[in-house]
């Protein structure tokens, strides 16, 4: 069993790990209230940030709330691939009691794993080695 803990190793930290996901976009996953970027990372393991602005959640105890509950999903996860992985919030979240919210974002992983596993597939493997 995966342990359940949270260490830095698994989060974003530096706004250059934010920049690269968004200048390097691989992978995207929407849903009407996340949006999920990621990009392959050389790491082994995936990393998470979050980004929760006030225009959508007003209230600091509304953005804790759901930060709370991505980074609870995210521990439970297992086989997520090594990808740098921003979610972003969207209106309407501060409305939604949090069942509704984990069992979004439950299938916003693993809509995550299968565009990231069907993305590898229709990649040919002598692309990635480079041919010169």
């Amino acid at each position: 069993m995966k342990a359940l803990n949270f260490p830095k190793s698994h989060r974003l930290l530096r706004p250059a790990d934010y920049g690269k996901v968004f200048d390097d976009v691989q992978l995207k996953v929407p849903h009407r209230n996340f949006l999920i970027l990621a990009t392959p990372n050389n790491l082994g393991h995936a990393r998470v940030g979050l980004i929760f602005s006030k225009k959508n959640l007003k209230l600091a105890v509304q953005r804790n709330r759901i930060k709370r509950r991505v980074r609870e999903t995210f521990r439970h996860q297992t086989e997520l691939p090594a990808l740098d992985i921003v979610v972003l919030g969207r209106q309407g979240l501060a409305s939604l009691d949090n069942q509704v919210i984990c069992d979004s974002l439950n299938d916003l992983w693993r809509r995550l794993k299968k565009k990231h596993s069907q993305s590898r597939a229709s990649t040919p493997e002598h692309a990635s080695r480079g041919t010169g």
